[in-house]
């Protein structure tokens, strides 16, 4: 069986996100997320180490990372899209991240 990489679960989402490349401003779905990273749905894939800010709107907040693209995928899969790092993780996305947490009970 194929190892999982992934340190962390990955949450499905289907939140709407903005990111901006050069002078730029792209848009895209973010299909799952981490606390670490998230998978990008968009027609616009960045070269893999290609750094970027990520915007998300959470509320009435706009919630922006600094990412890092890990691999980008062009409709090999049924998604076209990027897997991107989260580089130095805000405080605000992990608690964003744990309010879409399903909360499990025993």
């Amino acid at each position: 069986p194929k190892m999982e990489k992934r340190s962390v679960e990955r949450l499905q989402s289907g939140i709407d996100a903005r990111f901006n490349y050069g002078d730029m401003f792209y848009s895209g779905k973010i299909m799952n997320m981490s606390e670490k990273g998230m998978f990008i749905q968009t027609k616009i894939c960045l070269p893999a180490g290609t750094m970027f800010v990520i915007m998300v709107r959470e509320e009435h907040h706009l919630l922006k990372m600094l990412a890092r693209v890990k691999y980008s995928s062009r409709a090999r899969v049924l998604h076209e899209g990027m897997g991107v790092e989260i580089l130095d993780t805000p405080t605000y996305y992990k608690e964003y991240v744990d309010k879409l947490r399903p909360v499990h009970s025993f």
